[in-house]
């Protein structure tokens, strides 16, 4: 999910990155059934298998849309001409300000979903640390089978594990906005993909909401990590958001009522 909008904040509590000068152009996101991959386009997903381009800037997620005329391509456009190249496992985009890097891993060349997702995370943070642009902003991830198994075993909480071992500690409670989103393809393939900016953003909170990466024990081994949205360091305010939904406090609200639990979450929309 992406999302911008306007804040306002007493002068006492805006952050540094309102009194940088060095602040960026925001990134534009458009949505469409065709695409032209122009010299300013930093990357396109595109959803489901109808969606194919053969080009380096173009990422084939395998979710497909609930409607069949919905618009297939999600275009990200920066400020200025895009280079792309390859670093090992990870492919990159970058004008400079913003850099967008995907990695894709076979689980079962990687000894399956913890250790696909730890190798993911570990070539991802490598790159974007070394790079001009070492700032995460917000990361996806995309893996199939994504509540099968029971208890620890779930696959969910395995990759959490994994994505914690890549992360590494430095990066606790000091997250970008994510989502962890689940596939039905059966192809076991993790999907790692982020903007990263050469400005760091700043982490927002929800205060409905426990930090995910102090989530209790009763939700796995190891705790989410990502925090809840990230306001990026733009001259126009904008604001990634991360995956969003019927939870308060650290439990899952109104189950089997999807009307509840979609106004809950845009409950926590408008808190964050």
């Amino acid at each position: 999910m992406y999302h911008a909008c306007r804040m306002s904040q007493p002068s006492s509590q805006i952050p540094d990155i309102e009194r940088v000068a060095d602040r960026l152009p925001a990134l534009a996101v458009a949505y469409s059934n065709s695409v032209s991959i122009d010299a300013d386009v930093l990357a396109v997903i595109g959803f489901g298998r109808g969606a194919a381009i053969d080009h380096p800037r173009f990422l084939r997620v395998n979710l497909e849309p609930l409607n069949e005329n919905a618009p297939r391509f999600e275009v990200w456009r920066a400020g200025g001409d895009v280079r792309h190249g390859v670093a090992g496992d990870v492919r990159w985009m970058s004008d400079g300000d913003y850099a967008m890097a995907f990695v894709e891993l076979d689980e079962r060349m990687h000894g399956g979903v913890a250790e696909a997702t730890r190798r993911a995370y570990e070539s991802l943070v490598a790159w974007v640390r070394a790079s001009a642009t070492p700032h995460f902003l917000r990361i996806w991830n995309y893996f199939d089978a994504i509540n099968e198994g029971d208890a620890d075993d779930e696959r969910y909480r395995r990759f959490c594990g994994g994505r914690a071992a890549g992360l590494g500690p430095s990066f606790a409670g000091d997250y970008p906005a994510a989502s962890a989103i689940g596939t039905h393809d059966g192809e076991q393939r993790v999907q790692v993909y982020a903007i990263a900016a050469r400005v760091p953003g700043t982490a927002v909170e929800n205060p409905r909401q426990w930090s995910a990466w102090r989530y209790p024990r009763q939700y796995g081994p190891t705790a989410p990590g990502f925090a809840r949205g990230m306001r990026a360091p733009t001259h126009s305010p904008q604001l990634y958001i991360s995956g969003t939904a019927a939870v308060v406090g650290h439990a899952s609200h109104h189950a089997g009522d999807i009307d509840a639990q979609l106004d809950e979450t845009m409950k926590n929309l408008d808190s964050l």
